[in-house]
């Protein structure tokens, strides 16, 4: 039993924070959640949180936006009611996974370049040559994405957050956009107990990682079990019509698709991405590992492309299953024969069209004890490797 502590929840994930509550033996904290007429949102703070150690909880999930909005007011609230500690608890981080360059159905969009004239610098020489006259060319501009890793830094502190509590960032060095602690808890704990206890011989299977970013994830899974590791890579070659004799690049296998055009050397030239499996999985069972499952596109490449290497049993080990647009299509139809995910995010809706292919593990516990530790100024790295 913990005393002077709150615990509100956000309105996207009610039944994740009352196993959390239940874990601490408390009750919610009271608070009305609403909007106007015109679609702004309303909060209502029921109950005194004068010098109490008050915890927000609200996944990013559902109508991201607003939730986000509504945890920035419910966090200013506490603030500005004498909260004396306010903790913003997001089992999946909002913003934390966005792409370098435009994403697209079809992958990453590179960006056109506009007919914008570029200014060019003047050069001296040429000013006298030319009568001073200053001269512009078309040389294009890409285009340039916002990161909004520093601005929702931002938000979340000056709307009052002390502390930040996380699970599985996409990126782990998000945390250095912040000037205030952040916990990034682990599910890798719980992930390793589902192996070890539901996977039939664990000890004959492959960990692999779906592409280089995870690989370090999935190694050290792979590590503590002591089972063999394998990646799939991917790569962009460039492929030149004129010289295809020259080539050895099969355009035909199932392998290689276009991914993009381009000048490489020639404007014949074009560049295809090709991917291929490090390491050995065939006749063995395949565990592929990762934070987040949004459009599903990666993992069920994967998968496809292990069953091309005559592995055994596919298994997909996930944190964060949003599962976006026809994803759960996609994983139905594919070569999944388990998928895990936890319930950082809802899942009734997800378990209703995947059935038992979706397997649905409780991180409540580790963020209830994550909660009580840090209320009682404990560390809370014990449970990054055990969980709770």
């Amino acid at each position: 039993m913990v005393h002077d502590i709150v615990v509100f929840s956000g309105s996207s994930h009610p039944g994740l924070v009352s196993k959390i509550v239940s874990n601490l033996s408390l009750e919610e904290g009271r608070v009305k959640l609403g909007k106007f007429s015109n679609g702004e949102t309303s909060i209502s703070i029921g109950e005194s949180v004068r010098e109490k150690d008050v915890y927000v909880i609200q996944s990013s999930c559902g109508n991201i936006n607003d939730n986000f909005m509504e945890l920035l007011i419910m966090l200013s609230a506490c603030k500005t009611a004498s909260a004396k500690r306010v903790t913003a608890v997001l089992p999946l981080f909002p913003y934390s996974r966005q792409p370098d360059l435009p994403y697209s159905k079809k992958g990453i969009n590179r960006g056109k370049q506009s007919d914008t004239p570029a200014v060019e610098k003047p050069n001296p020489l040429e000013e006298e040559n030319n009568n001073n006259t200053l001269t512009t060319s078309k040389t294009g501009y890409k285009t340039w994405i916002a990161q909004s890793g520093t601005l929702i830094a931002e938000l979340l502190t000056k709307s009052g957050a002390d502390h930040i509590i996380t699970m599985d960032l996409h990126d782990a060095q998000f945390q250095g956009f912040f000037d205030i602690s952040v916990d990034n808890l682990y599910s890798k704990p719980i992930l390793q107990h589902y192996i070890q206890t539901k996977i039939p011989d664990y000890q004959n299977c492959v960990i692999v990682s779906p592409d280089a970013g995870g690989a370090k994830r999935a190694t050290a899974i792979a590590d503590n079990l002591l089972v063999p590791f394998a990646l799939i890579h991917k790569e962009k070659r460039f492929f030149n019509p004129k010289h295809a004799s020259n080539s050895n690049l099969d355009l035909s296998s199932p392998q290689n698709s276009a991914s993009s055009s381009g000048s490489s050397g020639s404007q014949d030239g074009k560049s295809y991405a090709t991917t291929m499996i490090v390491g050995d999985v065939e006749g063995k069972d395949c565990i592929i590992v990762d934070d987040l499952v949004d459009t599903s596109y990666t993992i069920t490449r994967a998968a496809k492309l292990l069953k091309r290497q005559n592995c055994g049993k596919i298994y997909v080990l996930i944190t964060h299953g949003i599962f976006s647009g026809d994803a759960l299509e996609r994983i139905q139809q594919s070569a999944i024969d388990k998928i895990v995910v936890t319930n950082s995010v809802p899942q009734e809706k997800h378990q209703e069209v995947l059935g038992d292919k979706l397997v649905v593990l409780d991180v409540s516990r580790i963020l209830g004890e994550a909660i009580r530790r840090i209320h009682n100024g404990e560390s809370v790295s014990i449970l990054f490797d055990h969980g709770w």
